[in-house]
């Protein structure tokens, strides 16, 4: 991000890929506003692309990952992370059969993610269980 001044780019709180212009000072987001030159909302936006963008500054902000270890949450490395769900959706499977998974797609993804997403739920887990808040 620069220092100072105007950055274009997608909003990704969901797939449409509405054009944004960032207001950006002293390397922070201070507002963003619609892209008028984005074929896609021609300079409008919703009120989360509008005013949503503080959580990328947030202090709390999960950097890292976290996995439960005798009761208590504890940062991990990405691999292990990886390994712990891989580990734990085989054992829910073998146990349960692949029925007793679901996932939920998220409307703030690409359609290309949400594509993969339903793709593993299908031929990964054997399991059409798959939903999402897309529909609205």
């Amino acid at each position: 991000m620069s220092e100072a001044g105007l950055v274009k780019t997608i909003c990704g709180y969901c797939g449409t890929g509405c054009g944004l212009i960032l207001e950006v000072e002293n390397n922070r987001i201070k507002k963003i506003r619609g892209d008028k030159d984005a074929p896609v909302n021609k300079g409008q936006t919703c009120v989360k692309g509008a005013f949503a963008y503080e959580y990328v500054h947030a202090k709390n902000r999960l950097t890292t990952p976290l996995i439960r270890k005798a009761g208590q949450l504890v940062e991990s490395t990405w691999d292990e992370a990886y390994q712990f769900i891989a580990g734990k959706l085989s054992e829910i499977k073998t146990t349960w059969g692949p029925e007793a998974i679901s996932m939920f797609a998220c409307a703030r993804s690409t359609n290309e993610s949400n594509y993969v997403t339903q793709k593993f739920m299908r031929t990964v887990i054997g399991s059409n269980n798959i939903d999402g808040c897309n529909r609205t």
